[in-house]
């Protein structure tokens, strides 16, 4: 604490009492004024808040700038990824020195080629607080990108077009699309598109539109009734079929085909939608392979039907190609025109399986590590029997592979460059398992310095998510080597409300097992303290988005086992938030944490929201970050929260707003502009843990 000005002054946040009742049940909200996005008042505030925070950070400010040069002296400035062949180019991007944003480029047939530079993402971003630009979907002819520009940070992409052999942009802007959800059909005029909802920002339409025309002509193909479902859209990898995905997210899909060769036709529905059934589908000449549940396979089964079948939905005509496990998740699935390669899940890790199709014949890719993160990359080409895959761990900065399915030979193409001194003999990765108060064994995977001490007196820095199951897998992180060279241990703890141990652990941390997701968390410190890997005084937790849920709950629980946290824009307001249908996002929620319309869900989220928890008692140190323009968590929530915190809390603790006035969720868009918030978080958490320097 000596590192941060305590003498600084909060903010007072004035309260304007609202009462809240539903269900008969009042809540009394006096912050909930924080919401009017257009009041000066609010925008002063959360100006007030970063010059508080400013100010109680100004002893570590040269350190943070120290962290950020550390950070970026690690990063390869110069620097590419692999191109990958589609059809007659090479496609990658790369980054200029010195230069914030990539250059997506292409080469034609060789390696040798001359460079084809199809968006400058610098030029492009010049004069805007945020960019980001979608990846160009190219016309069968490979002369039109489709690209996808984000200005905003609130996910509605505006979709234009660009000629590449002449460089020109053509006139037709379409707004509020999808971001990346863009199919061209096989004729090179028309292309798809899903439009979102400005205010919800459901994407909720299916559009077609013909290159060269007015976009107020543009042909409605598909409108999705129920505001549960999200809809997905691409162009298959056989190019035969453009597929249109509806999801409800853990209850059922629907997918629509349409031939890429019959633009005007209409998207038709291969398997109906029905509560209880999920599946996904790839199409390769003359069949389909279908990852489904259905017939009680939770952890999902493989199976293959005819394409000439009438219907792919009639499960007589389905063959069984890999049964469904108990103890294995399906979660993916490549095809090859003589291979399948599934990427499984078993005892938290990622395994890739290789099928042949002629003989049935099977394998599986070795990788050698207690805990790491091995999954399918870019492979669009049908006809080959090379496989890419990406690789990673705690202390194995990303690669990219390939790997002959029939020589079962593997070659590195590239592993991230760490720029200076990194040697990773010097750390090592375990995978640990700790038992939460119900039995269960839940993993975690840690990475430390060699001489990192066993007594107890090390700093630890637990992290999680345990939403939507979303599985967080083992990775390495440049930036992460400021902590751990400054004594920190890194845990990530693959609790439940994830997917890593398989659907049973998604199914037993959300809606009405939420709280699991949270005693989880807190059962990982108590182990970690009790097998004296570190102690309360030393012992901090991060979570981004839901798991700054996760940050909040666990606060209110048991925040005697923290000295710090650091809550990335955190949904902390889940009642409120969830009651309101015209927040973005929120009724395509309700499979996830339930619907407070009905009083069961009501009053089970109300138990663990966090801002409706907070109650006057010792509260760990918190840093708190969000964004003004946030699309997922609106900023109201953690400023709300942190208001909440500060007049309760008994302890003399910081409590800390950051809020980037110019971003939305996921942060600021420059490759080294997000450094300046790893730098800010590593400040605070090194300041605690007296580590500066």
């Amino acid at each position: 604490m000596t590192y941060f000005d305590q003498a600084a002054v909060a903010p007072q946040v004035p309260k304007q009492e609202i009462l809240l009742t539903i269900h008969n049940d009042p809540r009394t909200d006096p912050y909930y004024w924080l919401r009017e996005k257009e009041n000066p008042a609010v925008r002063a505030q959360l100006e007030a808040e970063n010059t508080y925070t400013e100010a109680v950070l100004a002893p570590v400010k040269q350190f943070r700038e120290e962290l950020f040069e550390e950070m970026k002296g690690r990063i390869k400035e110069k620097d590419e990824s692999v191109p990958v062949l589609d059809g007659n180019y090479w496609y990658y991007s790369r980054y200029e020195e010195g230069m914030e944003y990539p250059l997506y480029a292409r080469k034609y047939v060789s390696l040798d080629a001359p460079e084809e530079i199809m968006l400058d993402l610098n030029e492009r971003a010049t004069g805007q607080g945020y960019y980001d630009a979608t990846f160009p979907d190219i016309s069968d002819d490979e002369t039109v990108a489709a690209i996808g520009e984000d200005t905003l940070s609130r996910r509605l992409y505006t979709l234009r077009f660009r000629n590449l052999t002449t460089g020109e942009w053509y006139p037709d802007v379409i707004p509020n699309t999808e971001g990346g959800h863009y199919a061209w059909a096989a004729d090179n005029r028309h292309v798809f598109y899903i439009r979102k909802d400005e205010d919800t920002l459901l994407g909720y339409q299916v559009w077609r539109h013909e290159l060269g025309t007015d976009v107020h002509e543009d042909v409605l193909l598909y409108e999705e009734a129920d505001d549960q479902y999200y809809l997905a859209l691409y162009r298959m990898k056989s190019k035969k079929y453009l597929a249109l995905v509806a999801d409800h997210n853990g209850v059922a899909t629907e997918y629509r085909l349409l031939k890429a060769a019959e633009p005007q036709g209409t998207l038709e529905v291969v398997i109906p939608r029905q509560r209880g059934h999920e599946y996904s589908l790839e199409h390769v000449e003359g069949t389909f392979y279908l990852l489904t549940n259905h017939g009680g396979a939770e952890n999902f089964r493989l199976v293959q039907v005819p394409e000439a079948t009438a219907e792919v939905g009639d499960v007589a005509h389905w063959q069984e190609i890999i049964p469904h496990r108990p103890d294995v998740y399906l979660e993916g699935l490549e095809a090859f025109r003589d291979f399948l390669v599934v990427q499984e899940r078993r005892e938290g890790l990622l395994h890739l399986r290789v099928r042949a199709l002629a003989t049935g014949e099977e394998h599986y890719l070795n990788f050698g590590e207690p805990a790491y993160t091995a999954y399918l990359s870019s492979n669009p080409a049908l006809d080959t029997t090379t496989l890419r895959y990406g690789y990673t761990s705690l202390t194995t900065p990303s690669s990219v592979y390939e790997y002959d399915m029939v020589t079962r030979a593997k070659t590195l193409l590239k592993e991230q460059e760490v720029v200076g001194t990194f040697d990773r003999t010097k750390y090592t990765t375990e995978r640990l398992y700790a038992p939460a108060r119900d039995g269960v064994l839940i993993p975690i995977s840690m990475v430390y310095r060699n001489d990192f001490p066993r007594d107890g007196s090390g700093p630890v820095l637990q992290y999680a998510y345990g939403s939507y199951g979303m599985s967080m897998d083992p990775t390495f992180s440049s930036v992460r080597l400021s902590l751990l060279d400054r004594g920190f241990a890194f845990a990530i703890c693959h609790i439940r409300g994830g997917q890593e141990m398989g659907r049973a652990w998604y199914e037993n941390g959300r809606l009405l097992r939420k709280m699991n997701t949270f005693h989880d968390f807190i059962d990982c410190s108590l182990y970690l303290i009790q097998q004296r890997w570190t102690s309360p005084e030393c012992l901090y937790a991060m979570g981004g988005s839901a798991g700054g849920l996760l940050m909040g709950a666990v606060a209110n629980l048991r925040p005697d086992l923290y000295h710090g946290m650091v809550a990335q824009v955190p949904f902390v307001d889940v009642v409120t938030t969830m009651l309101d249908d015209t927040i973005p996002l929120t009724t395509g929620e309700y499979e996830e944490w339930g619907n407070p319309n009905e009083e069961t869900y009501y009053a089970y989220m109300k138990s663990y929201s966090p801002y409706d928890n907070v109650t006057p008692q010792k509260y760990p140190n918190l840093l708190v970050t969000t964004g003004f323009h946030d699309s997922q968590v609106q900023y109201w929530e953690p400023a709300k929260w942190v208001a909440r915190l500060r007049e309760l809390t008994t302890g003399p603790r910081l409590i800390l707003l950051h809020c980037d006035l110019e971003i939305g969720h996921g942060g600021a868009s420059g490759r080294f502009k997000r450094l300046h918030d790893y730098a800010l978080e590593y400040a605070f958490l090194l300041g605690l843990a007296g580590k500066v320097g």
